[in-house]
């Protein structure tokens, strides 16, 4: 018995000498691919549409929507923008088209009456912080989709019947339950959002599960349409788009920079996934702020 003891014993401690010595602990990945590089940073902050345009397929009703322009708004816009600050960016990204200059007007009559500012997250985020910084431009690098690419190709004779076949039935208005769960999260997400602080509900919006869940919105209802149809439709119009939105990102950085993103919520899902992946970017996701200073 006292022999089997010391066998279990010698067991133990070799297979806790192996489990302590994987010979791939000390494989840094990171220093490998980073290097000695100078990581740009870049912050993510998903937002709702502060003018709510209702072009998404969720509208919120007139009564949850908030006063962004009112008193109270406005002092919360402030609180909001003094969180997302503690960033301190050197480059702000926004999701409007390539040719940005009709963004640079609408900022030069903010700087020379705020009272221009409209109710939209790029003039009440995005001036606030480029005045503060003395930031002179902003980047808008927004992207058509590939699907609408494809459709007005000069070859769109052959290729609109195949497009046509793929987005058929794909209009964002599924009953399939989950399709509906995710409605029922929205309609309750706006209620709370309309009593909350803002800077409450952009900790919401960013939070990282909930923006995981939120690309779960896409893989339900009409992701299921066909065989590949539903799938195919998702990769065209919305995965491409984010794919050439990152892309465009990276064309206007530099080593070192602070690149702040502001985009529509629904955008943070697959770019959290691109800029976490990629050794290129150190990603800081919009909850870390807290404990900045």
């Amino acid at each position: 018995m006292k022999n089997l003891w010391i066998t279990c014993l010698m067991l133990l401690l070799c297979w806790t000498s192996n489990a302590q010595n994987n010979p791939f602990d000390n494989l840094d990945t990171d220093a490998i691919l980073q290097k000695d590089d100078d990581i740009p940073q870049v912050l993510l902050v998903g937002s709702f549409h502060f003018a709510y345009y209702g072009m998404d397929a969720h509208k919120t009703k007139e009564e949850n929507k908030i006063p962004i322009l009112g008193e109270k708004g406005q002092r919360e816009v402030e609180e909001l923008v003094a969180y997302i600050d503690r960033f301190k960016p050197n480059k702000i990204v926004v999701e409007g088209g390539r040719n940005s200059g009709y963004i640079l007007r609408r900022y030069e009559r903010y700087l020379a009456d705020p009272t221009t500012q409209r109710a939209n997250e790029i003039d009440q985020i995005a001036f606030r912080l480029m005045k503060k910084h003395q930031l002179d431009t902003l980047y808008g690098v927004d992207s058509g989709t590939l699907m609408r690419g494809l459709y007005y190709h000069k070859d769109s004779t052959v290729l609109r019947p195949i497009l046509d076949s793929i987005f058929t039935d794909w209009d964002f208005s599924s009953d399939e339950k989950y399709s509906l769960r995710y409605n029922e999260w929205y309609e309750k997400e706006d209620e709370i959002a309309a009593k909350a602080s803002l800077l409450d509900y952009f900790k919401f919006m960013n939070d990282k599960k909930i923006v995981d869940r939120g690309w779960g919105a896409y893989l339900v209802g009409d992701f299921k349409n066909g065989t590949y149809e539903g799938a195919d439709a998702t990769a065209l119009h919305w995965y491409a788009r984010n794919l050439r939105i990152f892309r465009n990102i990276q064309n206007v950085t530099e080593p070192g920079d602070r690149i702040l993103v502001i985009f529509g919520a629904g955008h943070m899902t697959i770019l959290d996934n691109l800029f976490d992946a990629t050794p290129e970017y150190d990603l800081v996701r919009f909850g870390e702020l807290e404990n900045w200073k």
